[in-house]
């Protein structure tokens, strides 16, 4: 006789969801789970039997984590820098061509020749040249140095016999950010006595601190100035060579030796240089017909003045009167050295500096790289404290009783500690990307801890003592926790090897991430199972539950069943993943593609700097007016706390550029730097023949290379063999790039539009009269090339006598 099933008449789907609600019941009905017996006790066990042992281990790691970490140097990223030297060289007079061709072109040569360089470029201005070098990672900075060193020495056969001096170079990479700025500023004295003071008290005490490269003054030294009246040297038949000659015969600084006596020996000590401007006005340049003198200041002006008259520079202060005069120190780090300690060596001299000047000079820092370096690295501190105490919140959550959370609560710092220990035997730094590593790494540095609580409290709650289980746990997953650490460490193995910059760049973060790893596996490995041992209380089956346990448990259990529900849901409607997949797939397209993509983001430090840009041929006194504008399109907009410009200075800036710095007002005082930016250049722009280009610094900054980013966020360099095809490639990129958008402005760094005034010797008329070309030559170099004639010698420093 057939009996009929009733649920064959049921539809196949409702047959599924009765299956899968009968296979959760059934899954969900308690079991009596059986222990697994354990032979030995693992790794663990010598930890758990020798308690005195394991406690002056822990002790250890936690002094030497705690010293190493007060040890640790503060920076904003691993030191990555390129190594970077910059040869400079000045040829007074010289047009850009002929520096090109003089002066750069046999450096180069020599240069090349090192090895280990990546680039050199080279930039030539009216009078001065700068190459940059940069070698590849693997050279050393001393090395790189001394390879320079050489080269200069071959190529200096090649070179001008009348340079004023030989090249000299520093081990600074010229596009990098100031670490400090100083000022100097005074309403008493001249420019040149305020250089003095800045030269020899200051900058000369900051040299020599570990880290620092160069101190760059920006500020003019003190001159005697001679203008020959061309007029009075043609009425007594002189020329500008006699009297630069005059000048050399009438000014001597050397030795004369010793006079020995029958009983004394006296060092001879004449009077032989000329050092004031008085002196010079009274100097025999001639003699009349008639045998009477001429004195140079018959023929000529002297004054006390400045060695670069063409420069002019301005400070000022929210709330405060522009100085008299200014000088600006900036002072620029190493490659490689850390910038925080660099600051703060410099800091650490502001007492003693202040006690060297006079009263009448005002000592003042200006800006501070490494607050903003401090302040960022603060942030990210704070995001690992949060997420330490997030972390230990959820885990106590979940475990639900105090005691069982101190476990992994105690192995999630002691873990930290044994990793700035080890970052310290590496020569790490505490830096955005190691604090990021340890950041992420928080998550998971406790899971090692919480396998072995778990299973410790697992066998406990099946009749074994907490000992017994502690001594069980530890010989069943110890080798587990083995191979779950050495396996996530493994993942992050890949980072390490990266070549580049990028492997360079994220080594220190890999490499602390994978010890954090290390660390916590091994303190789940000793400390966690001799605390499971002492501190956990007996637990049997059906012991009375926290109330957080109660709570905790309840919750996961509407959570798992409201889970079940809606899968139940979903699978009986499985079409759905289709779209839903789609959905995803899409999502994951738009956004990567419209996300904007940057390896640091720029930040807001508070300082920016830049140029303003007039016509080419610009005369200095044109570049001061427009500085003034400038100054005052500045000093109107309420975002800026201080700014500094700088117009003329040929030895860092074409002509026809002037050099800004601004510092803004804390960020809560003003809008995002961005929009501050935007609004100064845009009204600097509305000066008629005027361009601005200043760009924020960023908060963490990696000096990638040697190319020149001055005139804008981005920089393409273009090399060639041939001049002219560069330089038209170049207007052809140009051209091109200004089609694209976004692009405010493209400007290029080679100027050929200067005017240029061209002198044609007639060689056959000068040789009638008996006159050289190098007679001519010389005359026009002593007249316009503003070359000194004689070099003051003085105990601080040495000062030039200017014949123009």
């Amino acid at each position: 006789m057939e009996r009929s099933d009733p649920h064959n008449s049921a539809p196949d789907g409702e047959h599924e969801s009765q299956d899968r609600h009968h296979a959760r019941s059934t899954s969900a009905a308690p079991k009596e789970a059986k222990l697994v017996p354990v032979k030995g006790t693992g790794l663990s066990g010598p930890f758990i039997r020798r308690p005195v042992m394991t406690i002056l281990l822990t002790l250890s790691v936690i002094v030497a984590g705690i010293v190493t970490y007060n040890k640790l140097a503060v920076n904003d990223l691993p030191a990555v820098d390129y190594p970077i030297i910059q040869v400079t060289c000045a040829y007074p007079g010289a047009d850009p061509t002929t520096m090109a061709n003089n002066i750069a072109t046999p450096l180069e040569k020599q240069f090349l020749q090192i090895p280990g360089l990546d680039i050199i470029t080279s930039q030539s201005t009216q009078g001065n040249t700068s190459l940059t070098l940069q070698f590849v990672l693997s050279k050393s900075i001393t090395d790189a140095a001394t390879d320079v060193q050489a080269a200069i020495q071959r190529a200096t056969g090649k070179l001008p016999i009348d340079l004023p001096s030989p090249p000299t170079f520093t081990k600074t990479n010229p596009n990098d950010q100031a670490v400090y700025l100083l000022g100097l500023m005074s309403d008493t004295m001249t420019d040149g006595d305020l250089y003095k003071y800045a030269s020899t008290a200051v900058a000369q005490r900051i040299a020599i601190l570990p880290g620092v490269s160069q101190v760059n003054i920006y500020g003019v030294q003190g001159a005697i100035r001679i203008k020959a009246d061309p007029a009075a040297l043609a009425s007594r038949g002189l020329t500008m060579d006699d009297v630069a000659n005059a000048i050399k015969a009438g000014t001597v600084y050397s030795g004369a030796g010793q006079f020995d006596g029958a009983h004394r020996t006296f060092v001879l000590q004449p009077n032989g240089q000329i050092d004031q401007a008085e002196g010079y006005r009274n100097l025999i340049v001639a003699r009349n017909k008639d045998r009477s003198p001429v004195y140079l200041r018959d023929i000529a002006e002297v004054r006390q003045s400045v060695q670069d008259e063409r420069t002019s520079r301005f400070f000022w202060v929210r709330g405060f009167n522009p100085p008299g005069s200014i000088v600006v120190l900036a002072v620029s780090r190493q490659a490689g050295a850390n910038a925080v300690e660099v600051a703060n060596s410099v800091k650490a001299l502001f007492p003693e500096l202040r006690a060297s000047l006079p009263g009448s000079i005002t000592f003042t820092p200006v800006f501070d790289r490494s607050q903003t370096i401090v302040n960022s690295v603060h942030d990210v501190r704070m995001t690992l404290v949060i997420a330490f105490v997030l972390v230990v919140m959820v885990i106590y959550v979940f475990l639900g009783r105090a005691t069982d959370t101190l476990i992994p609560a105690v192995a999630l710092p002691l873990s930290l500690l044994l990793t700035f220990a080890v970052m310290s035997m590496l020569g790490f730094s505490i830096n955005n990307l190691t604090l990021m590593a340890l950041t992420l790494a928080i998550g998971f540095l406790v899971d090692d801890a919480i396998v072995f609580l778990e299973n410790v409290i697992r066998r406990a709650e099946h009749g074994e003592s907490i000992l017994k289980a502690s001594y069980n746990t530890a010989g069943e997953i110890s080798f587990t926790i083995l191979s779950m650490t050495l396996s996530l460490a493994a993942v992050f193995i890949p980072l390490v090897l990266l070549p580049g910059l990028l492997g360079r760049i994220f080594q220190e973060f890999s490499i602390t991430i994978i010890v954090a790893i290390l660390a916590s596996g091994l303190v789940s490995l000793t400390l966690t199972p001799l605390m499971c041992a002492r501190i956990l209380g007996e637990r049997r089956a059906g012991h009375k539950r926290a109330r957080m346990e109660k709570w905790t448990g309840n919750f996961i259990k509407r959570v798992i069943d409201a889970y079940g529900r809606a899968l139940d849901k979903f699978l009986d409607r499985a079409w759905l993943t289709i779209p839903i997949l789609l959905v995803c797939i899409l999502g994951l397209w738009f956004f990567f593609t419209h996300l904007p993509f940057t390896l640091l983001p720029p930040g807001d430090s508070g300082f920016a700097r830049g140029v303003f840009i007039a016509q080419e041929g610009s005369s200095p006194e044109q570049m001061r007016a427009f500085q003034k504008l400038v100054n005052q399109k500045i000093e109107a907009d309420p975002s800026v706390a201080q700014f500094f410009t700088v117009a003329g200075s040929l030895s860092r800036s074409s002509s026809s550029q002037a050099i800004i710095f601004c510092i803004f007002k804390p960020r809560e005082q003003r809008d995002p730097i961005e929009q501050c930016l935007l609004r100064i250049q845009k009204s600097i722009n509305e000066i008629p023949g005027l361009t601005a280009v200043i760009t924020p610094s960023p908060v963490l900054q990696i000096n990638v290379g040697a190319t020149n980013q001055t005139q804008g966020q981005y920089a393409y360099t273009i090399s060639g063999i041939v001049p002219q095809d560069v330089y038209g490639a170049a207007n052809q990129m140009m051209t091109s790039l200004r089609g694209f958008k976004g692009f405010a402005s493209v400007r290029s760094d080679y100027y050929n539009s200067t005017p240029n005034l061209k002198i044609d010797i007639d060689r056959e008329r000068a040789a009638t009269y008996g006159v050289s070309t190098s007679a001519i030559q010389s005359l026009l170099k002593n007249a316009y090339s503003q070359n000194y004639v004689y070099l003051i010698k003085q105990p601080d420093d040495q000062y030039q006598v200017i014949l123009e």
